[in-house]
């Protein structure tokens, strides 16, 4: 038994690191795409697209690897796929053109599994009264992005920007040697507990459990995408900060939304998942309620005189409601899959892949839908006017699943006490 968790420990340790790697891979776009922008003079939508490339792909392939993940070795699906990604890293200093950049964008998607891939091999070694702790703390490799943020400008200054790509794929290639060397193989228990059967697989997506479950990570997941993504670009437009200084804060938010994960795992353990969520969401209403109001003048004809209203959010306001956003969607992000796990345990990679793909198409929806929304309205904080009616759909939904579950357990209730009886 003791063995057993040593392999686990070295499981979920040797997984974080390379999801994490994997992670800032994804989010690369997030610190090239300005320049880019500027290199190739992108309107705000070609603009949106690029950043959405990557995340596209990523989205699109994780349901396939969620069932591969159920019938192979997660340890080798894992290797198989950071051995993808560094030609397309070391090919990015000779892109010149926009088609190409978003050729390769889709390619660097492939980073994007390895959340479905390394949440199925997790959880495999860990007991259901701590799921939420451990996943949570694998999710903390969401902090990968802040490795981004903060290294590749270092990169920049040192050498140049060309050499990012290119260091960033061999540190992908250490990462995948270290995994190698470190990362357990499946024990022969859960090898005999894998089924082939795939009608058994996909048998739990008919349950709209799933599909609720996958519109509340689009919001704490698909919007966390999409705002590392987009943030740099906001506080560049809205706020008229260096390039640096935007890199600097977005760091700040990815960096406390990434590192809280794994308490809001531990949260989920203690207190639930769905209470842990339903805050989540109300938090986050409010923050977007204040960063969605633009800019605002207004005259009030007094009795004597006009009174001259200004209502702005300032660049430090903003960043704080941005980092209790980012804190209450790294809690949302574990309790999401910790009430995955308490409905579907057996299911961890077909639900898990279903849940992990509609939450990631958020990082691709959504800056596209920030752009339009821009360009419709005209003020920047429409970006968040979308983000706040993707919640109020969210809240919504719940809201009607936990009536309606109730009502079934009162009905079930009645009939047991034989207040109703059937016919």
């Amino acid at each position: 038994m003791l063995y057993t968790e040593k392999l686990g420990q070295r499981a979920l340790a040797a997984a974080t690191v390379a999801f994490a790697a994997n992670f800032s891979v994804w989010t690369l776009y997030a610190v090239l795409g300005l320049r880019i922008q500027e290199q190739l003079d992108l309107s705000i939508l070609q603009f949106g697209l690029l950043l959405a490339a990557p995340m596209f792909s990523g989205a699109l392939l994780r349901f396939p690897a969620g069932m591969l993940s159920e019938v192979m070795s997660c340890r080798k699906l894992f290797i198989w796929q950071m051995a993808l990604l560094p030609p397309a890293l070391f090919i990015l200093p000779w892109i010149s053109s926009y088609r190409g950049y978003l050729l390769a964008g889709l390619w660097l998607g492939v980073s994007g599994v390895s959340f479905t891939i390394g949440i199925r091999y997790v959880t495999a070694w860990f007991e259901s009264r701590s799921q939420g702790f451990a996943m949570g703390v694998f999710g903390a490799g969401n902090a990968g992005a802040a490795v981004t943020l903060a290294l590749a400008p270092v990169i920049e200054r040192v050498w140049s920007a060309e050499f990012i790509g290119p260091a960033y794929g061999l540190g992908m290639l250490v990462t995948l040697v270290l995994f190698w060397a470190l990362a357990p193989e499946d024990t022969r228990y859960m090898q005999a507990r894998r089924r082939a059967d795939l009608a058994y697989h996909l048998q739990p997506l008919k349950d709209p459990q799933v599909w609720r479950f996958s519109l509340y990570y689009y919001f704490v997941f698909g919007s966390f995408l999409a705002l590392l993504m987009w943030l740099p670009h906001y506080y560049v437009n809205a706020y008229g900060l260096s390039l640096q200084n935007a890199m600097l804060l977005t760091l700040l938010f990815v960096t406390t939304s990434s590192m809280v994960r794994a308490l809001g795992g531990w949260f989920a353990d203690r207190y639930g998942g769905r209470a842990v969520n339903w805050s989540v969401f109300w938090i986050c209403l409010v923050c977007l309620f204040f960063l969605s109001y633009p800019p605002t003048s207004m005259t009030i004809h007094g009795v004597d005189w006009d009174v001259q209203l200004e209502i702005r959010v300032n660049v430090w306001v903003f960043t704080l409601l941005m980092l209790v956003i980012g804190v209450a969607q790294g809690f949302g992000r574990a309790s999401v899959y910790k009430i995955i796990h308490d409905y579907f345990p057996d299911h961890m990679g077909s639900v898990g892949g279903t849940v992990a793909t509609l939450g990631a198409a958020g990082g691709f929806t959504l800056p596209i839908a920030f752009a339009l929304a821009v360009e419709a309205l005209g003020v920047h904080s429409a970006s968040f006017m979308v983000l706040y009616g993707v919640l109020a759909a969210c809240m919504v939904a719940m809201y009607a699943a936990i009536r309606n579950e109730r009502s079934r357990r009162r009905l079930r209730e009645a009939r047991e006490h034989n207040f109703l009886l059937d016919d």
